[in-house]
C-alpha cells in the first residue's frame, strides 16, 4: 500500500476537522477508507439515503453557529489537559520518589493507573480523533500520549479510527468486540464451554488489556503487518520513530527510573498495580457502551455485503450511553458516556456531547431512529453482567 493511499484514507476527518459539521465524510467515505485497512472477501455496504444524517448534521451545525460554541480548541479542554496532565506527574514523582511503605505505594498506584486511563479518555483520544485543535499537529502531539503510555498512536489510528467506527459491532470487523477465544461479546462469535463462566473472570481480564496491546498486540502487528483482520503497514520515517522512542519513553519511565531506587521485584508489583487499573478503566467504559443488552450486533448479509441500515443509523442502534447527567462520570471519561454523540461527531471536542445530547436524542425520535440511554453508571454495569451471562450460556449458540 502506498503512503499516498494512507494518507488518503487515514486523513478524511483532518481534511474536515476546520469546515463546518455538514462538510465531514459520509458514512460511505469513512467504511470505503477503512476497507483499504481490512482484508474482506466481501465489502461492507450501508443502507443509503442516509437523511437522517444530513438533517443532524445540518440541527448540529445550526447549534454551534447560534450559540458560538468552538468545535475544537476549547479553553475547557485545555484546563482540563492541565489537570490530568498534573494528575499524572503528581502520582508517578510521588510513588518513586517518595512512597516507603506498601500502602502509600498501592494508592498512588492507583492513582496512577486512574490519571493513565484518564489521559486515554480525554487528551489521547480527543488528539487521535483530529477533536482535540483545529491545528493538526497539536492533534498529533495529543494524540501521542498513547505512545507514552507504552500503546501506539500509529496502530490505534487505524484498528480503532477507521475499522472500530466504520463496522461498529459487527462481528469479525470491529476488533474491538473481539476477545476470541477468552471472551464471547457477539451472538454471531463461537461459545466455548468455559464462556458459562465469563460474566466472572472477564472483569478480571479487562485488568490486563494494557498488558496486551503493550508488549503482545503492538510488537505482534508490527512484525506481521496486521492486527486481526486489519492490514497494517509497517510504520516508516517518522511514524517509526514516534513508534520507537514512545517504546523506549515507556520503558525507562516504568521501569527503568523506578528500579534506580527500588528493588525490581517491587517495581513490577506496582507497575502491574497500576497497569491493571488502567486496564480495567478503560475496558469497563468500552464494554457499558456497546457489549449491552441494549446495543444492536447487526451483520451483513451473506453474498451482498450489504447492510439493513444506513451507516448513521447502524451507529446509534450499536452504542448506548449512559450516566449522561452524571457531572463526574462525564468529566473523568472525557464524555465517552455519551458515546452515540461521539461515534457520529468524533471530529468535535469531547467537552460538547453534554451540549448536544438532548438535540441527538431529539433528532433520533424524529426519524425514528432507537436512540438508547442508561440514566445511571450502575445500571449499564448490571446490563454488561447480563449479557456477558447471557452470552455465556449454551443456549445463545452463534448465529450464522
Amino acid at each position: 500500500m502506498t503512503d499516498n493511499r494512507q494518507r488518503t484514507s487515514t486523513g478524511l476527518h483532518e481534511d474536515a476537522q476546520a469546515g463546518a459539521v455538514a462538510a465531514l465524510p459520509t458514512g460511505e467515505q469513512l467504511t470505503e477508507a477503512a476497507h483499504q485497512h481490512i482484508s474482506d472477501d466481501i465489502k461492507v455496504k450501508f443502507a443509503g439515503g442516509d437523511t437522517f444524517l444530513v438533517v443532524l448534521r445540518e440541527r448540529v451545525d445550526e447549534f454551534f453557529s447560534s450559540t458560538g460554541r468552538r468545535r475544537r480548541d476549547c479553553t475547557e479542554m485545555y484546563v482540563k489537559t492541565a489537570a490530568i496532565a498534573l494528575w499524572v506527574i503528581v502520582s508517578y514523582v510521588l510513588l518513586v520518589a517518595w512512597a516507603t511503605t506498601w500502602w502509600q505505594a498501592l494508592l498512588l498506584s492507583t492513582s496512577l493507573g486512574l490519571a493513565m486511563a484518564g489521559v486515554g479518555f480525554n487528551i489521547q483520544h480527543d488528539g487521535g480523533h483530529s477533536a482535540y485543535s483545529s491545528r493538526k499537529w497539536v492533534n498529533s502531539l495529543m494524540a501521542m500520549t498513547l505512545d507514552l503510555l507504552g500503546g501506539s498512536s500509529y496502530i490505534w489510528k487505524r484498528t480503532h479510527n477507521l475499522v472500530h467506527h466504520s463496522f461498529t459491532n459487527i462481528t469479525g470487523h470491529d476488533g474491538d468486540i473481539d476477545l476470541s477465544p477468552l471472551g464471547r461479546l457477539s451472538p454471531h462469535q463461537k461459545r466455548f464451554a468455559f464462556h458459562r463462566l465469563q460474566h466472572v473472570y472477564l472483569w478480571v481480564l479487562y485488568g490486563f488489556v494494557t498488558f496486551k496491546w503493550q508488549f503482545f498486540d503492538d510488537i505482534l502487528g508490527i512484525v506481521t503487518e496486521r492486527i486481526g483482520k486489519t492490514r497494517l503497514p509497517r510504520p516508516r520515517g517518522w511514524q517509526l520513530f514516534v513508534f520507537l522512542s514512545g517504546k523506549l519513553l515507556f520503558v525507562s519511565l516504568a521501569f527503568v527510573i523506578p528500579m534506580l531506587l527500588h528493588p525490581w521485584h517491587v517495581v513490577l508489583l506496582f507497575f502491574f498495580a497500576a497497569s491493571f487499573v488502567q486496564g480495567l478503566m478503560l475496558s469497563v467504559v468500552f464494554q457499558l457502551a456497546h457489549c449491552v443488552q441494549e446495543a444492536d450486533f447487526p451483520m451483513p448479509r451473506e453474498g451482498t455485503g450489504r447492510m439493513e441500515n444506513a451507516w448513521a443509523v447502524h451507529q446509534v442502534e450499536t452504542t448506548v450511553d449512559f450516566a449522561r447527567r452524571n457531572r463526574f462520570v462525564t468529566w473523568y471519561t472525557g464524555s465517552l458516556n455519551h458515546q452515540i454523540e461521539h461515534h457520529l461527531f468524533p471530529q468535535i471536542c469531547h467537552v460538547n456531547y453534554p451540549a448536544i445530547a438532548e438535540l441527538m436524542e431529539e433528532t433520533c425520535r424524529d426519524f425514528g431512529v432507537r436512540y438508547s440511554s442508561h440514566q445511571t453508571l450502575r445500571a449499564p454495569v448490571g446490563a454488561h453482567y447480563r449479557w456477558l451471562r447471557q452470552m455465556g450460556r449454551p443456549t445463545t449458540a452463534a448465529v450464522t
